[in-house]
């Protein structure tokens, strides 16, 4: 600090209680308070020691409530991971519980009469080739159900999400896709055992569906090799239905043959010649294997029946594919004739497969003269089919 004559002077403070200390110390024994002042000197000291004490910052207090706020926090955030795991689960019951619901309730639908005709020669309607419109709503109301199976599919397995994307509702060739997919699961019966009405309803409109798509692809010709393949899976998946022993239903303990229906199934898509020949080719190969599998099987196996049966229903699904839509078939534009020579050639060669057993199953054999009259009637009935293959059709007429 400076004065006025520019000397600095050093500024004072009042002595702390340490250096009152040194100077009571220090002082001569004269010149030394009595007993009265130092009594009061110690006052001062005290109090001036307790307004020091008073004006110091309070000690930092433990880290109890830091730990017990860290706990609340850790116990809230369990509680909410529990909470989201139940809100997790609740929300899968309600779709499992959605997707059980019946698709067409029995009071807004009436029955569905198409597997009524199953097993019977000719069918109502039966080679005209005509074929209702899928009306739209249906449709929709059949994707939305595709589209939630899908998604709880995914969900359950999350590796299948790669193999089976997203459904699309402008791409005919993912709709028919799902829907292929959709026809075979519910002819698997292993997961679930389906009511009549719902298994009815709901295959009805998969393969309205199916035949719906085609009938948008098939003409424009994209992506070809692509729906051939998807039609072809659908065949061979559905006929290892066929040739398949019949499962069993765990509740009620009660063997449910879906062979018949799975039948009633490629007939109805029969309808389309893209599938329709194709089914022909598939059956008469999977005919003549399973004539083969049969001379070299002990008649005693606990197979031999369920073979037997998959053998006649085979040969009666060429008959109705042949009785019901051959005709019809000749009068679509674009009909492949050289695709019929294929699996009327592959039909010839079933019925050579099958004459090998004639003396242990004649039935069969006498049932396949049947079909191939019936295929030798159809093909003198059309001109079209004069043109094949001279040296087949003197196979098959002879």
């Amino acid at each position: 600090m400076e004065t006025n004559n520019g000397v600095s002077k050093r500024r004072e403070f009042p002595p702390d209680f340490r250096t009152l200390q040194r100077m009571a110390a220090n002082e001569p024994t004269a010149n030394r308070p009595s007993s009265e002042e130092q009594l009061k000197l110690a006052v001062a000291i005290s109090l001036l020691q307790s307004k020091l004490l008073h004006k110091r910052p309070p000690p930092p207090q433990p880290d109890a409530s830091s730990g017990s706020d860290a706990l609340r926090w850790k116990r809230k955030a369990k509680d909410r991971k529990q909470e989201i795991v139940r809100l997790r689960e609740d929300l899968k019951e309600a779709e499992d519980a959605s997707s059980q619901c019946d698709l067409f309730p029995q009071t807004a639908v009436c029955k569905c009469y198409f597997f009524d005709d199953v097993g019977k020669l000719r069918f109502e309607g039966a080679g005209d080739g005509s074929v209702s419109r899928f009306d739209d709503v249906i449709r929709r109301r059949f994707f939305r159900q595709v589209r939630m199976k899908q998604r709880r599919r995914n969900r359950d397995d999350p590796s299948l999400r790669l193999r089976f994307p997203e459904l699309s509702s402008e791409n005919e060739v993912d709709q028919l896709r799902a829907s292929v997919d959709f026809l075979v699961e519910l002819c698997d019966g292993t997961a679930s055992p389906m009511e009549e009405a719902n298994f009815a309803n709901w295959s009805h409109q998969a393969v309205d569906s199916i035949l719906e798509s085609l009938r948008k692809i098939l003409p424009v010709g994209e992506n070809m090799e692509v729906v051939e393949g998807i039609v072809t899976s659908l065949i061979v998946r559905l006929l290892r239905r066929i040739c398949c022993p019949a499962h069993r239903d765990d509740s009620n303990c009660v063997a449910i043959d879906h062979r018949p229906r799975v039948q009633h199934l490629l007939r109805k898509l029969g309808g389309e010649p893209f599938i329709g020949q194709r089914t022909l080719l598939s059956v008469c190969e999977r005919i003549s294997t399973t004539a083969g599998n049969l001379l070299c099987m002990d008649p005693f196996d606990d197979t031999f029946p369920n073979i037997h049966q998959s053998l006649f229903i085979m040969i009666q699904l060429v008959e109705f594919l042949i009785s019901d839509h051959l005709q019809a078939w000749s009068s679509i534009e674009g009909f492949d004739h050289g695709l019929m020579e294929g699996w009327v050639t592959s039909f010839l060669h079933a019925r050579k497969a099958l004459q090998l057993l004639e003396c242990r199953h004649g039935l069969y054999v006498l049932y396949m003269d049947r079909v191939a009259n019936e295929l030798a009637k159809q093909v003198c009935r059309v001109s079209s089919f004069q043109k094949l293959n001279q040296q087949l059709l003197h196979d098959l007429f002879n």
